[in-house]
């Protein structure tokens, strides 16, 4: 029996309205020539790092594997320039973690490893993720989840809902946006690969109303009775409401149905792809190459000429400023990612990395933070919280450093979204709280 494609979207629980600020939308994306070094982490993905597969001195192709690994998360890093390995060494990647990075001078000839070909035709599943892992993919829209682990779909599970998600609610990020207006076939050649191999029969492409642009191209290709004759595909057009992009809140919004605690999209027979992570898995099923660009958005008041660029992964984020005219004020934060869920960088040395989706640049007065002051007992927090928790008591025990209260209230559920500390009347740092309280719970359990 086919399932019924809402008319509208279902009721989600809290949110906030933040500004769009999407200024880079109607600007196409431009192409970043190769840098003269790349720094490659061997960390790019939820789940353990890979090994490095080369050492200082050898030459290598674009597209060649560099790193792998046999643990069940791990996805393949490939060279995304050819050249020599300078170094294999310890750099700090955002959040000021660690990683092994391979360090390659770039020869400036972009000479493709031969290797990189077409795959044997897909016809199952075991097969679709096998491509997905060869692909080195993983998600696209920041959260760096390898692919091939979400399409290893548990005989025992059932999957009748892909959601695409093209929510992209973050202010200032537009890289989705400009690859449904940009690849919006690849998108659809993507969705209907995934759909045939899973028998899934219901497709929902998600994209906020501040996109009319996108939702019109989306629905061109979807509602195409060529493209799409058994009428499988639809755009469903959502509110612009932070965080709508999340992967819960998006089930939720497109289905009515809620994921369990503890539990994955699965769980409640969806499967949710970011729409450049279909559009990348179409692509290398046709060409056989693996991920070594990545569209980011480049914006921010302190940003000369903001703009989406392709760049190759692994270049500095000053090589990248660089090519967007550089800094027309000094840069007094530097965010990876979005305002509301991106990671502070401490240097524009860092290098982009595969789910990297922005990098915004925030002069004094964008950057400026008013001084938290006391809870006035608003209930904001809790108004605004998409997974119905209690920051303000999480933000107590967590400064008490209470694991026992931690756990009891929740505090794994909260995804960092930020919602509760924007919604804040008095300026509590309630998310930094939160992560302290989840470092606790995790320690508390070793």
């Amino acid at each position: 029996m086919a399932l019924p494609f809402p008319k509208k979207p279902y009721r989600t629980h809290g949110g906030v309205a933040v500004p769009h600020h999407k200024n880079t939308a109607a600007l196409p994306t431009r192409e970043m020539p190769p840098p003269k070094r790349v720094v490659i982490p061997m960390q790019q993905h939820i789940g353990a790092a890979c090994e490095p597969l080369v050492k200082r001195g050898d030459h290598v192709l674009l597209g060649q594997c560099i790193g792998d690994s046999d643990a069940p998360l791990a996805t393949p890093i490939h060279a995304s320039v050819s050249g020599d390995v300078a170094e294999v060494g310890q750099v700090f990647i955002s959040g000021s973690e660690p990683a092994v990075a391979v360090v390659i001078e770039s020869d400036g000839k972009m000479e493709r490893d031969p290797g990189n070909v077409p795959p044997a035709p897909v016809h199952d599943r075991f097969q679709l993720a096998a491509a997905a892992r060869a692909a080195g993919l993983v998600g696209l829209g920041g959260a760096g989840f390898p692919v091939h682990a979400k399409l290893s779909v548990a005989p025992d599970k059932t999957v009748d809902t892909l959601i695409v998600n093209a929510a992209e609610c973050e202010p200032y990020v537009t890289s989705d946006h400009r690859e449904a207006l940009e690849n919006g076939k690849n998108v659809l050649d993507g969705i209907y690969k995934v759909k045939e191999i899973l028998g899934v029969h219901r497709v929902i492409i998600a994209v906020e109303d501040n996109k009319p642009d996108a939702i019109r191209e989306l629905s061109r290709i979807a509602d195409n009775p060529a493209l799409d004759p058994n009428d499988e595909v639809r755009v469903l057009t959502l509110k612009s409401r932070y965080p709508q992009g999340a992967e819960k809140v998006l089930i939720q919004a497109c289905t009515g149905r809620k994921v369990p605690v503890g539990g994955l999209p699965v769980d409640v027979n969806c499967l949710v792809m970011n729409i450049a992570s279909i559009s990348f898995l179409a692509s290398y099923l046709r060409t056989g190459f693996p991920l070594t660009l990545k569209r980011v958005t480049v914006d921010g008041p302190a940003v000369a000429h903001p703009q989406n660029v392709i760049v190759p992964i692994g270049t500095p984020i000053r090589d990248v400023m660089e090519f967007c005219g550089g800094y027309k004020a000094p840069a007094k934060k530097l965010l990876m990612g979005g305002p509301m869920m991106g990671i502070a960088l401490y240097t524009d040395e860092l290098p982009i990395l595969k789910q990297n989706n922005a990098v915004l640049a925030f002069d004094d007065r964008a950057a400026a933070e008013p001084a938290p002051t006391d809870c006035i007992r608003c209930g904001s927090c809790v108004a605004a919280c998409p997974m119905n928790l209690m920051p303000l008591k999480l933000e107590k025990a967590a400064l008490r450093r209470d694991a026992a209260a931690l756990k009891a209230l929740d505090v794994l559920t909260c995804m960092e979204c930020g919602s509760c500390a924007y919604a804040c009347p008095a300026g509590r740092q309630l998310v930094q709280a939160i992560r302290l309280g989840k470092a606790l719970v995790h320690n508390a359990g070793r």
